[in-house]
């Protein structure tokens, strides 16, 4: 519901698949890190740890209060909503809005 509609169908075209899948893959890290572990590493790492996602690019995690917050290299910021969803092949944290590469 972030996306707006023109963009998303613009997306959603057979001629944008690439387009789309570094969007998709810009939201994606490799590992298995649970909320507990994010937490942990940010906290070792003085408070903001910069992750590689699998498109290539990074992203800063980072704690505000009690909540994880996500920093894109736009400055664009996320919050972390719901934690530790368990799928078929990964754990997902859910955030409030959708960052772009």
């Amino acid at each position: 519901s972030k996306v707006p509609k023109k963009t998303l169908n613009a997306l959603l075209q057979p001629e944008n698949k690439e387009k789309l899948k570094s969007i998709l893959t810009f939201h994606v890290i490799e590992g298995d890190l649970k909320a507990k572990d994010v937490v942990e590493l940010i906290k070792k790492s003085k408070g903001k740890v910069k992750v590689k996602t699998i498109s290539g690019e990074k992203l800063v995690l980072f704690l505000k209060g009690s909540n994880v917050l996500v920093r894109d290299n736009k400055g664009n910021t996320a919050t972390v909503q719901q934690t530790n969803l368990n799928s078929s092949n990964g754990v997902i944290h859910v955030i409030d809005t959708v960052l772009m590469p």
